[in-house]
């Protein structure tokens, strides 16, 4: 039987949390293993991991709280490590529509393998995979390779195209939510809910969008200037660009499950039969809300911010 360590880090200082577990993280030989004990939900110790040492690891809850969570930690064999949902979506778009047909995560959720997703949601990876196959060999739209666009270009367009649509539909929901929570409450609460759950979603987002436009992609942005013109590391006052980066894909996940209560509370944006024409826009604006953001968070988590920190890295050499 497995014998594996468990760090108890309940007592240590926060400051010293993410030091200590990256040293013993650092120490293990392939295949070892070792278990963290926490008193809240350690999901940015995830994403910080994934972000600085990359997808050799995987992450099991054993423990989910409330009062205490244990997770482990194993490091995998980073040559014969399997792609990640958000690393299939960012080599080939297309494929993010057989994902969001099986109710796959391809954006907040994109650091997960495919086997891992298929055993949670047990799904025979075998099917999935011949599904993902159909595509390659298609002609996809070459305007659309996000992956060679320069990530200052990137940066722009995720701020002229999705942060535009964030903000300009934003009132637009807010409003026509509360009016049919008002009109239609009585008989379908799920609206009152709705309205609810997406005014905490406006809140959260309008914040975070300015934390990105005002903060984070003007660093990106300056060190791509930066290796242009062969200059210095640029300065900031959060330190790595990781940083940032671990605050923004929390955040992401955050608003991505407000959604997916959204979608729960719908019924997949089912409109009932006597709704009106106020509830039927409601609930395909939702959607298309929902479908943008979708796209929107995948450039970030699965492009752009990767790349940014690649790009870190290497003018660091």
């Amino acid at each position: 039987m497995e014998i594996v360590e468990i760090l108890n880090v309940t007592e240590i200082e926060p400051r010293f949390r993410h030091p200590l577990i990256f040293d013993k993280f650092d120490a293990l030989a392939l295949g070892e293993s070792f278990i963290i004990q926490i008193d809240h939900d350690p999901k940015p110790l995830y994403y910080q991991l994934m972000a600085e040492r990359g997808n050799i690891f995987t992450w099991e809850y054993l423990m989910s709280g409330p009062e205490l969570y244990q997770v482990k930690i194993s490091l995998n064999d980073s040559e014969q490590k399997e792609e990640t949902i958000g690393e299939i979506v960012a080599k080939d778009y297309r494929k993010a529509q057989v994902f969001k047909k099986l109710g796959i995560d391809f954006c907040c959720g994109g650091k997960k393998t495919l086997s891992q997703v298929c055993d949670k949601k047990g799904l025979d990876k075998a099917d999935v995979k011949e599904e993902l196959a159909k595509l390659d060999g298609q002609q996809g739209n070459p305007s659309q390779d996000y992956q060679k666009w320069d990530l200052d270009f990137l940066s722009d367009y995720i701020i002229n195209t999705h942060h535009k649509y964030v903000k300009d539909t934003i009132p637009f929901l807010s409003e026509i939510s509360q009016k049919v929570a008002r009109v239609h409450g009585a008989n379908h609460p799920e609206v009152i809910q709705i309205a609810e759950v997406f005014a905490a979603v406006a809140s959260d987002l309008s914040l975070h969008l300015q934390k990105e436009e005002k903060i984070l992609f003007p660093y990106i942005k300056s060190l791509v200037l930066a290796e242009k013109e062969g200059a210095a590391l640029p300065g900031s006052s959060f330190g790595e660009v990781g940083n940032p980066i671990e605050v923004m894909e929390a955040e992401h996940e955050h608003v991505g499950e407000d959604l997916s209560e959204i979608n729960e509370l719908t019924n997949n944006y089912t409109v009932p039969q006597d709704a009106c024409t106020s509830y039927r826009i409601l609930y395909r604006t939702l959607e298309e809300f929902e479908n943008d953001l979708h796209q929107h968070v995948h450039l970030e988590n699965n492009i752009l911010f990767p790349k940014a920190i690649e790009l870190e890295k290497a003018m660091k050499l």
